[in-house]
């Protein structure tokens, strides 16, 4: 076939924007470049600058197309634990669905303004339970990073099974010598069923209730 010749297509945001997706979705977050994105438009790389600055500002675009989808929910519960906690609740639901956004927030650098609203949430409810403006920002980076490393190890997990890949506990929990670890040994057949659970929720609260408790009682 001989090759184009002439002004490439026009395009237009949302040809990009469109495109950017099916590539996350076939290849992930790290075979989404502007040059690959082109060859999926079926453009140059130059045509896409006059659309998007560059990667980081694509990504925005994508963060807050998605964010848009979002709908905050209602908090009605005036008990500052159950309001941190309904709100880590309420972002792992609105991330878990999309798990390439959370590698991209990781980066601590993008984050879409309507998606403020869950560390402004957090945040507040732990000034209100008594910690410090500071100690609570503490308190939200270390409930963010429990909550980004949950979504990203199901997916991982969902990824193996997609592809009929058997995981790694459940090839070395079936044959576990039970004098030198009698606990795991006992557990090995039900290992899979157990560590599959959701305790999401259970593991949150945990997290709250321990940033809360008094310094001199962390220590005990």
């Amino acid at each position: 076939m001989p090759a184009r010749t002439g002004r490439p297509p026009k395009i237009s945001r949302a040809d990009i924007m469109s495109a950017a997706h099916r590539i996350i979705d076939a290849e992930g977050i790290q075979g989404l470049t502007m040059r690959r994105l082109a060859r999926e438009v079926g453009t140059t790389a130059m045509a896409l600058y006059h659309h998007v600055r560059d990667k980081d500002d694509l990504l925005q675009l994508l963060l807050d197309e998605y964010a848009a989808g979002i709908e905050m929910p209602e908090l009605h519960d005036e008990d500052p634990v159950e309001r941190v906690a309904a709100a880590a609740t309420a972002m792992r639901q609105a991330l878990i669905g999309c798990p390439w956004i959370v590698e991209v927030l990781r980066s601590d650098d993008l984050l879409s303004v309507r998606a403020l609203w869950y560390p402004e949430t957090i945040i507040d409810g732990l000034v209100r339970a008594g910690l410090t403006p500071e100690e609570a920002v503490d308190g939200y980076r270390i409930i963010w990073h429990y909550t980004a490393g949950e979504i990203s190890a199901r997916a991982a997990v969902a990824r193996r099974r997609e592809k009929d890949r058997p995981t790694y506990r459940s090839r070395i929990f079936t044959d576990l010598d039970p004098v030198k670890l009698p606990r795991l040994a006992a557990l090995g057949e039900r290992w899979e069923e157990l560590t599959a659970r959701d305790t999401y929720d259970k593991g949150v609260r945990a997290l709250v209730h321990g940033l809360l408790r008094p310094p001199a009682d962390r220590r005990r």
